[in-house]
């Protein structure tokens, strides 16, 4: 009988080992998922028609920096 006990204590340590091997498993693939749901910036394009608005804007300010000096 005190091999059986002694069979079934080395189990328990092993069983012992395997779940705190298998906890540090977990964090790790959590840790990993993290990772990969970092958020991408997206971006914001602008129409053809808003680009000339701009461009034109801008046009106009240099026009008036030119004009001054």
């Amino acid at each position: 009988m005190t091999t059986f006990k002694r069979v079934v204590k080395e189990l328990h340590k092993e069983k012992d080992r395997i779940e705190s091997e298998l906890g540090r498993i977990n964090q790790a693939l959590t840790a990993l998922k993290r990772l990969g749901k970092r958020e991408v910036k997206k971006v914001r394009k602008l129409s053809a028609k808003a680009r000339r608005r701009i461009a034109a804007a801008q046009r106009l300010r240099w026009a008036k920096l030119r004009a001054k000096s």
